[in-house]
């Protein structure tokens, strides 16, 4: 009898107020005719349906037994313990005190920003909505791509002060279930106070935290989403983020686009080697330049060679100091463009490079060959779809660069081996992070360094291991 006495205490109007004491958005209204008290947060209830649920029936009782009547429908959910009465009210439900009784009913409904286009990963062809930061709404544009009961879904809390919702999407009968399990164990081992972004997710989920290659594939766009989710991959939503994470990833998943399906396949095929090249030059170009220049210049042609001395007569850097400083400068002009504001930032990025560009030739900074390697690869590293994978390229390039000063050809490729060993020892969820290269895979190589035709494309990825590889079947 004490326990019931303490538990009805602690769940008392009392005592929730003490636990919101000093807040001063929370909500309070008193209908004293029946005797009851709500308590909310008006900023995350939908106002229609507070007014339609909750405000206009409690005004029109004028007996506590109609109260009691009310509160026995099915959207009124009774609690039982203070925790849970927090914690409705923290998720936008509103919370009805009565003589002997609490209960909770979802209202949620807090303003958010409206499906737009992503920013991030505009393409030409194709569907143009994007993942917006409400969950709900998020699952809800998959769901609409994916009308299928065996689209499964777990949820999480993720965050000891936060409680941040993360749901983890997957499809039954064609995801591997032990993917699945691996993903939710470290989602649910995580110990933090907040999560904010799926960025910051997944780099306390990821096989090696300390690589500079991200090792999850993250896209704002419901199409990619539900294209992963079919061909047997996993996909983790994080409430108040427009990112979602696909698992496993592969390293030559980041050079592929929703445009190369929406094309034709053979511009589909064309626009993906040319991304392959695109990192080569965004890797090696500046770096070649520093080599030759520094110690190789036989490889110069002799036509050229006249060219690329005037060029460096007036320069009184080193080649390997000259590429530092004008790749450290086009990073200033494109972190700037992207803190300032869009039309501002056009201007800086294009402007100010033009103008520091010739400045620097014209005071004998650097020689015109440098700057167009320096703005090819800069160029190239853009046509990288993957943010994330571009960064990463731009901040190896400098290593490279360095490698390429001290010891010209051979530095230049030590450093691409060492790249390459170490995607070799990354992983995704336990996979191999270079398949289908490593392991050799030739069947994925015509969805991975082309774009077949559909009628191709009949199994799904290898890496996913999934229990059901047949993507599509050809009837003639």
């Amino acid at each position: 009898m004490p326990k019931q006495q303490d538990q009805q205490e602690r769940l008392s109007l009392r005592h929730i107020l003490q636990e919101f004491e000093e807040c001063a958005d929370l909500t309070q209204r008193e209908f004293p005719e029946i005797g009851a008290y709500i308590v909310y947060f008006s900023h995350s209830v939908d106002n229609l349906l507070l007014i339609n649920q909750v405000l206009d029936p409690l005004s029109s009782l004028k007996r506590k037994k109609d109260l009691e009547q009310l509160l026995c429908e099915s959207q009124f959910v009774p609690v039982t313990d203070s925790k849970t009465a927090v914690k409705g009210i923290l998720g936008g439900g509103v919370a009805i005190f009565a003589a002997d009784s609490v209960h909770l009913i979802d209202v949620f409904g807090p303003e958010a920003r409206s499906v737009t286009e992503s920013e991030t990963e505009s393409i030409i062809a194709g569907p143009h909505d994007a993942f917006v930061e409400s969950a709900t709404t998020n699952i809800s544009l998959i769901r609409r791509r994916i009308r299928s009961s065996h689209l499964k879904v777990i949820h999480c809390a993720v965050g000891e002060v936060s409680k941040t919702d993360v749901y983890i999407l997957y499809m039954k009968d064609i995801a591997n279930l032990d993917y699945v399990k691996d993903l939710e164990g470290r989602i649910r081992r995580i110990e933090t106070d907040a999560i904010n972004d799926g960025g910051m997710l997944s780099q306390y989920i990821e096989d090696k935290p300390t690589s500079v290659f991200p090792q999850f594939l993250t896209t704002e766009r419901p199409d990619v989403s539900s294209s992963k989710l079919v061909s047997g991959k996993i996909l983790v939503l994080i409430d108040n983020s427009p990112t979602v994470i696909s698992a496993p990833a592969s390293f030559f998943e980041f050079f592929s686009s929703s445009d190369d399906y929406y094309e034709r396949w053979v511009l589909g095929t064309a626009l993906r080697l040319v991304r392959y090249v695109a990192l080569l030059i965004t890797l090696m170009l500046t770096a070649l330049y520093v080599a030759v220049t520094s110690f190789h210049y036989e490889m110069i042609p002799e036509s050229m060679l006249l060219t690329l001395a005037e060029s460096r007569n007036r320069v009184p850097f080193p080649p390997v100091y000259e590429a530092l400083m004008m790749e450290f400068t086009i990073e200033l002009l494109r972190e700037a463009g992207a803190r300032l504001p869009t039309k501002v930032g056009q201007t800086i990025g294009i402007v100010g490079g033009i103008v520091i560009g010739q400045a620097a030739v014209q005071a004998g900074l650097t020689s015109n060959i440098l700057i167009i390697s320096v703005a090819s690869s800069a160029i190239a590293s853009f046509v990288i779809p993957s943010y994330l994978m571009s960064a990463s390229l731009r901040v190896i390039r400098f290593g490279v660069i360095i490698l390429a000063g001290v010891w010209g050809n051979m530095g230049l490729v030590f450093g691409i081996a060492v790249i390459v060993i170490h995607l070799c020892g990354l992983s995704s969820l336990g996979s191999s992070y270079l398949i289908p290269v490593a392991p050799m895979r030739s069947r994925d190589w015509k969805d991975v360094f082309i774009r077949a035709p559909f009628f191709a494309l009949v199994t799904r990825p290898t890496q996913n291991q999934t229990s059901n590889p047949i993507r599509q079947k050809n009837r003639k």
